[in-house]
């Protein structure tokens, strides 16, 4: 208890997290709950298993409550963001006229763009219509930057339309999309001074207080328009200074600090503030949290997680929502009508009750985005993006929209971007580094090659029933076409599935497969084994855990599996993601995944707590003929075995060259042999170790 109230957590949350045997925090817990509690916005990033659930919930449990207890009492909170007018009421970097992926400190001045192949832009909240004014910025770091002046009708993009006129970082000055060399270049640590004589239409620049000259001459157009500090950065940090603070080279000849423009001489941005800000009235149907899940299952564990942490939180209690799919909407409206404060869900059901208003964003002062890859993967990012342009980005107590984005794996494109898009100045804290495997995992390749073992010619029906991909295709023994040795592979790696589980008298374990169908086949395998659903202790007892069942079966073959009452769970990548099963000794993957991260997701879950753990992936050295469902069904119904080239929904999918295998693939004790005795293993400490065992016996 004594080590999370150190970090600031109350006493209430931290009697109940002691009742769940946690007596210290974990790594990330003790890194990112002091930094949510602080205020500020925090990416994520640790192994599976590592307490991020609670590493986000403790934290917004508790400023929930002290904000609903603030309201209970009828204290109003200290404006701590300023707002439309406020904003414009003072020299600074105006938050309402920026690009997309331009951030703004909170003192108004210090600017950041981390985007590295656009450039974003801003202008000052004020500009002058008459006399001699300056401004200097200071150099934060060696991205590429443009500052200097425009007005209003400008572009974001300085220096690329007639109203606008930059001086950029490799020592040109910009106009109307013209480019001239102009001064000197300059970068991190230079202090940059912007000059305007308002009345005689001259631009001038300055670098760390050396003059460089007259830059423009202000056309006649603009002679009578107001003139804005502006910039436009590329992976580039800026700090200005209006005059509010000394000057590192004070202006001469008559030039006064912009901040000193009399109040005749001066005008407002048109952009006052198309930010919203929440309402103050409470609404029943508004909640004050918003954590979005990418599954189901995961959405249930964190609601659970919620209901634990808040066990003695009281006076007010906080009432809590599941929002998923496959569940009466209307006993969620129900509760909503009631009063809800912290809402769980999947996107699906919560753009339905958003979007037809029966859940309202108009109070909510957290985001949190959970397994944000997997959100973006399965084609989430217009759902993210339009529930984040809804929520207000000032509370009505004056603080600030705070988003938490967490995951196994932060390390994309995607996350980086959609980060820069909708985050504050966010904090990484990242435990894991790109593409990391814990310490306990060993992962082993076994390589499957129907032209070198040639059982599946043997088999006879007895076979895993396969996809139907090459149900119009001959296949039959002899014909030696592409066709059949995928269709060996898809039998093989059934039996090879079956022997792996025999020989290394596995007890537990989960399997993945890479689609709905396979997963099906496999059960259906197992059964054939003798095994199944229903036949608790036998050496082939199984679950099936995919988007097509049921949500209440889901549930239960979850439970069944944690339980012990069956040994194996088969599932697709985006069912299992995140789902907190821990000691797992065994993982199978009968087929790669496509991308990295989702490997690391996979076999990041053997071993865990300290347990030791053998992750088995099944690689075909053929390719192999797979569904790839690109038509409005997503695979229900379809049975078009037409490449994706040809408008069908089948791809050939070669292991051999996946990206994070191939990388490995060329070290000559990369593959396993394959016999009839269990391995012993040299641990994989990482996708690109090479602790690959070059000693093993056979495996099956």
């Amino acid at each position: 208890m004594a080590a999370f109230s150190e970090m600031g957590v109350m006493p209430e949350i931290a009697q109940a997290v002691e009742e769940m045997d946690w007596l210290l925090p974990t790594d990330i817990q003790a890194e990112s709950i002091p930094l949510i509690l602080g205020g500020g916005d925090v990416l994520m990033a640790a192994e599976t298993g590592s307490g991020k659930t609670g590493a986000f919930s403790i934290p917004v449990i508790q400023i929930v409550y002290e904000t609903l207890k603030d309201q209970q009492e009828g204290k109003k909170g200290k404006t701590t963001i300023k707002t439309g007018g406020g904003v414009l009421n003072k020299w600074q970097m105006n938050p309402y006229d920026r690009g997309s992926a331009f951030a703004i400190g909170s003192d108004g001045l210090c600017c950041q763009s981390r985007e590295i192949k656009e450039w974003h832009g801003c202008r000052s909240t004020k500009g002058v219509t008459k006399g001699k004014y300056y401004y200097e910025v200071s150099c934060r770091d060696q991205g590429l930057c443009r500052v200097g002046w425009s007005s209003m009708q400008a572009s974001l993009d300085l220096g690329t339309d007639k109203f606008g006129f930059g001086y950029g970082g490799t020592g040109k000055k910009s106009h109307n999309k013209q480019f001239d060399s102009y001064g000197e270049e300059f970068t991190m640590h230079d202090t940059i001074g912007c000059y305007v004589d308002v009345d005689k239409g001259q631009i001038m620049f300055s670098k760390n207080g050396k003059d460089l000259g007259l830059a423009f001459e202000i056309p006649q157009h603009l002679k009578n328009q107001a003139l804005f500090a502006a910039c436009v950065l590329k992976n580039a940090e800026l700090k200005f200074n209006f005059g509010e603070e000394d000057f590192k080279f004070p202006p001469k000849d008559g030039f006064v600090a912009l901040d000193k423009a009399p109040e005749g001489n001066s005008v407002k941005s048109q952009h006052a503030g198309s930010a919203q800000v929440a309402q103050t009235k409470n609404q029943p149907n508004a909640p004050k949290a918003l954590i979005v899940e990418p599954s189901r299952e995961l959405a249930e564990q964190t609601l659970n997680n919620v209901k634990q942490f808040k066990k003695y939180v009281d006076n007010p209690k906080l009432r809590e929502l599941l929002i998923i799919g496959g569940v009466a909407a209307r006993e969620q409206l129900s509760v909503l009508e009631q009063g809800v404060d912290i809402v769980v869900g999947t996107p699906g059901r919560l753009d339905d009750l958003v979007s037809t208003g029966k859940l309202t964003l108009s109070q909510v002062r957290f985001l949190v985005l959970d397994e944000a890859d997997g959100l973006l993967s399965q084609g989430y990012s217009d759902f993210i993006n339009r529930i984040h342009s809804q929520i207000p980005q000032i509370t009505s107590d004056g603080k600030r929209l705070q988003v938490i984005v967490c995951s196994a794996t932060l390390h994309s494109f995607d996350v980086k971007k959609l980060s820069e898009k909708i985050m504050h100045f966010p904090t990484w804290v990242d435990l894991k580094g790109e593409d990391s495997v814990p310490d306990t995992v060993h992962h082993v390749v076994v390589p499957v090659n129907p032209k070198n073992d040639k059982y599946w010619e043997k088999i006879g029906k007895n076979h895993i029933r396969t996809d139907e991909v090459h149900a119009k295709d001959n296949t039959r023994p002899g014909t030696n076409s592409a066709e059949m040795w995928s269709e060996a592979i898809k039998i093989l790696k059934g039996e090879y599935t079956v022997r792996a589980i025999k020989e290394h008298k596995m007890d537990q374990a989960i399997i993945f497969c890479r689609t709905k169908i396979d997963c099906d086949n496999m059960e259906q395998y197992f059964m054939q084994q003798g095994g199944g659903p229903d036949r608790k202790g036998h050496q082939f007892s199984c679950v099936c855990l995919h988007g097509d069942r049921k949500p209440h079966e889901r549930k239960q073959n979850l439970e069944r599996f944690k339980k012990g009452d069956v040994r194996f769970l088969i599932c697709t990548d985006v069912a299992a993601r995140g789902i907190d099963i821990s000691g797992v000794p065994y993982v199978i993957n009968v087929t790669l995944p496509d991308e990295k991260q989702n490997y690391v997701h996979r076999i990041g879950r053997v071993g865990r707590a300290e347990r030791m753990g053998l992750a088995i992936s099944l690689v075909a050295t053929e390719k192999e003929k797979v569904w790839y469902h690109s038509c409005p069904s997503r695979g229900k119904g379809c049975y078009n075995t037409r490449l994706k080239d040809e408008g069908g929904c089948t791809i050939w999918y070669n292991e051999m060259q996946v990206t994070f295998f191939t990388s490995t693939a060329k070290s000559p004790s990369f593959f396993l042999c394959i016999s009839k005795i269990r391995p012993t293993w040299v641990p994989g400490r990482s996708l690109n170790s090479g602790h690959w065992n070059t000693r093993l016996p056979k495996l099956f």
